[in-house]
């Protein structure tokens, strides 16, 4: 299951997420304007950047961000994103840009006035507070009436976190997640609450097992995945059962036990307040459309 989207904020200004949650990787090719300044953030997985018909490629990793600008040469975007892999990508017009820093331009280096020609690439670590509002743009849950105000607000405050990292790298932009060793073990509770997904530990024992308390691993994973531990592993095992249902080898008793229903009539119950349908009518239609 790969996705895409691209969202206008404005005139010169774009966001596109892809999320490729697939066992193949998938590539996506876009068309950018010379004036448009190129922002790359690896919310999960790796991808890569492809350049010159192929004989040059850049890496986008897990937690890295690439920054690219080049005044004189057109820079198309030819993105090759891994199985099980996320990507959030921000083109924003220099002139837009410029705006944004008319008075403090000097402090950015590539809006500096000898650079005004140069081409400009970047690469850096995504620090904590860069990485809870990647997760929102990702997790979010909203009417679709407010999106793109909500897109909007979050893609500025992403930006605002870049570029404010070297004057005060140490800002606390969240009460609970201060550092990145916390963010590392609400990660790491993640990954547990997932391979444990038919018989999960308890908040307490979870948050014993990473190193965390109680209240900081409940508010640090509302904050970096949009919900709480269990909403969280609810949404995942139904996209999981989903596709095991789509695999077509296991019928809805087995993919009911597989991720921790004991009964049928729970799992039914659980696929239909997800879905709006029932596994059965699920497989019906995917047979009816095959």
């Amino acid at each position: 299951m790969g996705a895409q989207e691209e969202i206008k904020i404005e005139d010169g200004f774009y966001v596109m997420r892809f999320q490729n949650d697939s066992d193949e990787t998938t590539h996506f090719e876009r068309d950018v304007d010379i004036d448009l300044i190129q922002f790359h953030f690896g919310v999960k997985g790796r991808a890569k950047f492809i350049f010159n018909q192929g004989r040059y490629a850049l890496d986008l990793r897990e937690e890295l961000s690439l920054f690219l600008y080049n005044p004189q040469k057109e820079l198309p975007v030819h993105l090759e994103i891994a199985p099980h892999s996320w990507v959030l990508t921000v083109l924003i017009s220099i002139k837009k840009f410029h705006s944004f820093f008319s008075e403090q331009a000097e402090h950015i280096p590539f809006l500096s006035q000898e650079n005004i020609d140069r081409k400009y690439y970047k690469d850096e670590k995504i620090n904590p507070s860069m990485a809870i509002v990647l997760s929102q743009l990702f997790h979010y849950n909203l009417h679709q009436s407010v999106k793109n105000l909500y897109f909007k607000g979050k893609v500025y405050e992403l930006l605002s976190l870049y570029f404010s990292r070297a004057e005060d790298p140490d800002a606390e932009q969240c009460p609970f997640l201060i550092d990145e060793e916390n963010v590392i073990k609400i990660r790491k509770a993640k990954d547990i609450v997932i391979a444990n997904m038919a018989e999960p530990p308890g908040l307490q024992e979870l948050a014993d097992q990473v190193g965390i308390n109680l209240k900081k691993l409940k508010m640090g994973f509302r904050q970096i995945y949009g919900d709480s531990v269990y909403s969280f592993l609810f949404d995942y095992k139904m996209e999981y059962a989903r596709k095991l249902l789509d695999s077509g080898s296991y019928n809805v008793n087995e993919v009911g036990l597989r991720i921790g229903y004991s009964t049928a009539s729970h799992f039914i119950a659980a696929f239909k307040k997800k879905f709006g349908t029932t596994p059965k009518k699920y497989l019906m239609s995917i047979n009816a459309n095959a």
